[in-house]
């Protein structure tokens, strides 16, 4: 419990917290005091000056003095208010307020309210411009005329995003930020966070996508707008005037200017955010302090990634084939002809010739609902979703042991351990956000980072120790650090004896796991195994994240339980800071599986096999529901060549790519009777259709999402549908409705009442619990108490204890003398996937426009490769070539083959059949391949102004204390006389 300290203001007494700040105290009570650096998310800066506050007969800033006990504070004498004055006339000699013709005039700027609420008239230090530039980069600009050096935009960069790109360069004449060590902003290694310009208090740093849009007044040539300052000036004389003007400006704007509150549509960290509309016009994606997962933070996709909701690509009328091509036709013969076609197919062919396919982007109703289709309206258990791909062996690895299968906290937890170890995830470029949250506990907390990953990414350049192990051994170096650290007994006992069961034969699995053996298999030297032990050991709270470098083998689901089992055997679950965290991919991939689009289960990973189970929902839609497990993704493509499934469903899909072995998968397209796609664009998928319906992306529907965190959360429509697109879950209803089944929902809140009413695990969800910002983490009991962290009552079994697991290894995967290299494969930061949505952003496709493959400069030097050059990779499923980035993060003959690319450069003309033993996950990341020299000679792929060419520049934060050392400040509450120059 935090300790109280009593502080006296303004004659009055308050009860405060210890460690809060004078300013904290102030806005908590409400006591009105000019502030213009503070942020909430960002604590103290001390750049403004404008709380001074009389602290004991002295005038002190209120944002970094602390409280103590019986402080008597003074937020109206006349020195204080000279103070303020003078702080804030030093911020206006750097601020031209033009704010009528500013498209920051939108009711939030900071600057503009504090100057008004102070109710200042006029300016005593007339504004000067600086000798700086505009500074434009793809998806913000920077202008040094209107920066009034508070630091924000270092601080959350330095602090909260932790790219280290942004500083003040204290020591020029005109100080200024500064990306980098002084470069453009595209010449730098900013991450186009956008995070810098959401903290920014005036119009220094603006969105481009805000530029000449949101104003009555601001959409006009920039040679023309000076004239327009000092035209607006001269007829608004003062400050008064000013914001009279001004204020009723931006008033109008709420008239045409929509705010709505969305959820971000890639990772599966589930940021939420306010995204501004003009018609059909996306302004701006605003982050927001309450956002649950992500407060002030964004990424470039989710702040800047939108330019697939208005592409000219998007379909907007149901497609239907006609030879080899495609006509548009109306919905009602685009329905009629899919429910001909299955009910002909199930009638000779029986139910299970038909699958389904949920989109882990669509939302948690659309999940419930085409697992509905499935089940209710055809009778096949035919359903899956994309985890099959990524997620499904972690899911095994977690419900094996402690019984369900998500993250068993929260990114708070993240954040609060003491030691957090990450494997086979590239999570700065993959999940951003969460990355930032570790970086920052371990760049200001102390908090330790162990990385396990075949490249020295940016992680495992920050981390205190980076292990590489050889391909596909994860599973080796874990169960030896487990034994070890019950060999020197540093297990916990009592954990172990009260909560976990089959310790003793688990004990025995772990005796082939020596040192030794795994330095043999892993590369790992004993002492790094050592080190590593001896880190699990010393720490008390202890996080283990991972994602598809694990999960993505043919012992994938083996890997995640060894994860989960050393966690076990330490005592690192049902504790603040403790836990395992598979990071979730897409946006929905939790949910989609959550919600039930898996074969063998119902919604709430209830089992298609439990007889009770099956009664009850037969009981709420009347029919008789199939009790075997259906085909998985991986078993319909092969149930396809079997000649098993005659008829497919895809929704949000793009298979032909996303797929291994897309040869053999596009191959079984062209064998089906009768093939529907659901989609936003013509994929690659969709060209093989005989039917493709148009779908929405999720600005324009409402549901929910369900992200990494088993946080559930509503987003709301911000447009109408483009053209005749519609939300899945309208497709869906009256594919049912025409076969005989009318659903009746009214909205996506009737489904989920629906769904809560049936599964146990969301019995509590409702859209008037999840309104607004408000979320819901599962399992939600019926009064609508949630569960942030697993585990604090019991594990998920009937006896509430744990289970270990024994493992064997007895997979090892190698390339051979003639296929040499081994092709390692993941995501990038800029692009989602193979790209199908970010390359409709013209930003991020300017940054990169084609994928690469990342070669280690020994074998560069080795085989003849150079920056540039033209490669094939060949193994007996295929070939692909791409242009090589020689890159330092990758070693000997492991490369590195982005995701981002559905041509020649796909990497999935590379995979094979070969899945992982228990839930037929394809092993994406097995993959040798030989490798020919195309072209010695060639441009980089990686264009100049890519943020991995750039150089950052790590400090503590503001370094305010430089700006307190120049010659040219003076405290405006000192008594010192300013000298000139």
């Amino acid at each position: 419990m935090k300790k109280e300290v009593s502080a006296i203001v303004n004659g009055e007494q308050y009860q405060a917290d210890q460690g809060q700040t004078v300013l904290q105290l102030l806005l908590d009570k409400n006591i009105e005091i000019p502030h213009v650096c503070y942020h909430e998310s960002l604590g103290s800066i001390e750049t403004c000056d404008t709380c001074a506050v009389l602290v004991n007969g002295e005038v002190k800033r209120g944002c970094g003095t602390f409280l103590e006990e019986g402080m008597d504070i003074r937020t109206s004498t006349p020195e204080v208010k000279e103070a303020q004055f003078n702080a804030m006339d030093n911020i206006l000699e750097n601020h031209e307020l033009y704010c009528t013709v500013c498209d920051n005039n939108n009711g939030d700027c900071t600057l503009h309210n504090t100057v008004k609420d102070m109710g200042l008239e006029h300016q005593i230090k007339e504004f000067k411009p600086k000798e700086y530039d505009i500074d434009h980069g793809q998806f913000y600009r920077y202008d040094p005329d209107q920066c009034i050096l508070c630091g924000r935009c270092v601080e959350v960069c330095q602090t909260v995003e932790v790219n280290e790109t942004l500083s003040i360069d204290w020591d020029l004449m005109q100080p200024r930020v500064i990306w980098d060590d002084n470069v453009p902003i595209e010449e730098s290694s900013c991450v186009s966070c956008g995070q810098c310009v959401t903290v920014c208090p005036c119009n220094a740093l603006m969105e481009n996508s805000m530029q000449g849009q949101a104003g009555f007044l601001t959409d006009i040539r920039p040679d023309y707008l000076r004239s327009m300052i000092e035209v607006t000036k001269e007829a608004e004389t003062g400050f008064g005037p000013l914001f009279a003007v001004s204020d009723s400006e931006a008033k109008m704007r709420e008239d045409r200017i929509e705010k709505t509150k969305t959820v971000c549509t890639y990772c599966g960290v589930g940021c939420s955010f306010e995204v501004w509309t003009k018609d059909r016009e996306i302004l701006k994606i605003e982050p927001v302090e309450e956002a649950p997962a992500n407060g002030i933070s964004s990424c470039i996709k989710g702040k800047f990634g939108w330019g697939h909701i208005n592409s000219e690509a998007r379909l907007t009328r149901p497609l239907v084939r006609d030879g080899e091509y495609f006509k548009e036709v109306e919905w009602d013969e685009a329905i009629s002809l899919i429910t001909e076609k299955f009910k002909e197919i199930k009638e000779k062919h029986g139910p299970d010739a038909l699958a389904f396919i949920a989109s882990s982007k669509a939302t948690n109703e659309e999940s419930y609902l085409i697992q509905k289709l499935a089940r209710q309206v055809i009778g096949t258990n035919d359903i899956d979703n994309c985890s099959r791909y990524c997620q499904s062996p972690a899911t095994m690895g977690l419900q094996r042991t402690v019984g369900y299968g998500g993250d068993a906290g929260s990114m708070k937890d993240l954040e609060n351990a003491e030691l957090v170890i990450m494997i086979g995830s590239n999570t700065a470029e993959a999940h951003p956000v969460l990355a930032s949250k570790i970086k920052r506990s371990h760049k200001l907390f102390g908090q330790k980072l162990i990385v396990a990953d075949l490249r020295k990414h940016e992680m495992a350049e920050r981390a205190d120790l980076y292990i590489h192990p050889n391909p596909g051994t994860d599973l080796v170096w874990l169960s030896a650090v487990t034994k070890y650290i019950i060999d020197q007994g540093w297990h916990d006992k009592e954990f172990l004896s009260g909560k976990v069961n089959g310790y003793a034969e688990y004990l025995e699995s772990l005796q082939p796991f020596t040192l030794g053996m795994a330095e043999e298999i892993t590369g790992i030297s004993k002492e790094v195994l050592i080190q590593t032990a001896e880190a699990i050991a010393d720490s008390d709270k202890t996080c283990i994240c991972w994602a598809m470098g694990v999960t993505q083998h043919q012992i994938g689901s083996d890997t995640s339980t060894a994860i989960s089992n050393l966690l076990l055997v330490t005592g690192n679950y049902g504790r603040p800071g403790t836990g395992a965290y598979p990071l979730r991919g897409h946006n929905n991939v939790q949910g989609a599986s959550d919600f039930g689009s898996m074969p063998d289960t119902l919604p709430g990973y209830q089992k298609v096999t439990d007889d009770e189970v099956a009664a009850k929902f037969e009981k709420a839609w009347g029919v008789d529901l199939p009790r075997e497990k259906g085909m998985d993704n991986h078993e319909m493509v092969q149930g396809i060549h079997d000649g098993k499934l005659k008829a497919l469903y895809v929704t949000g899909e793009d298979m032909g790519v996303v797929d291994s072995n897309i040869n053999y998968v596009t191959n079984a397209f062209e064998k089906l009777d009768f093939f529907v796609v659901q989609e936003m664009f013509l994929t690659n998928t969709a060209q093989y259709a005989d039917v493709v319906l148009p779908a929405s992306p999720s600005l324009e529907k409402e549901g929910t999402f369900t992200n990494t965190e088993r946080r559930i959360q509503r987003l709301y429509p911000a447009l109408s549908p483009l053209g005749k697109s519609k939300p899945d879950w309208e497709i869906y209803c009256e594919i049912a409705k025409e076969m005989g089944f009318d659903w009746n929902y009214s909205s996506p809140a009737d489904i989920m009442a629906e769904a809560a009413s049936l599964v146990p695990m969301f019995a509590g969800v409702s859209y008037e619990r999840l309104e607004g910002f408000k979320s819901l983490q599962w399992p939600v009991s019926e009064d609508g108490s949630d569960t942030p962290l697993l585990y604090t009552e019991g594990f998920h079994f009937d006896d509430g204890k744990a289970r270990l697991h024994p493992l064997e290894f007895v997979h090892q995967y190698r390339t051979t003398e003639e296929h040499n290299f081994h092709i390692n494969n993941g995501r990038i930061l800029e692009h989602f996937h193979e790209g199908n949505m970010t390359f409709h952003t013209e930003g991020i496709r300017k940054k990169v426009p084609n994928s690469w493959i990342a070669v280690s400069e020994e074998a560069a030097e080795k085989y003849g490769m150079e920056e540039g050059s033209a490669i094939r990779m060949e193994n007996p499923s295929g070939e692909t070539v791409a242009r090589v980035h020689v890159s330092p993060e990758v070693f000997g003959n492991e490369m590195y083959l982005p995701l981002n690319d559905n041509g020649k450069s796909a990497i999935n003309y590379l995979t094979n059949n070969d899945t992982d033993k228990d839930t037929n996950t394809p092993a994406y990341k097995e993959i040798p391949a030989k490798v020919e020299v195309l072209e010695k000679k060639g441009d980089s792929p990686l264009p100049l102004f890519n943020y991995r060419r750039g150089h950052r520049n790590p400090q503590p934060g503001v370094n305010v204390q430089k700006k307190w050392d120049r010659k040219d400040y003076i405290y405006p509450g000192s008594k010192e006389v300013r000298q000139d120059g």
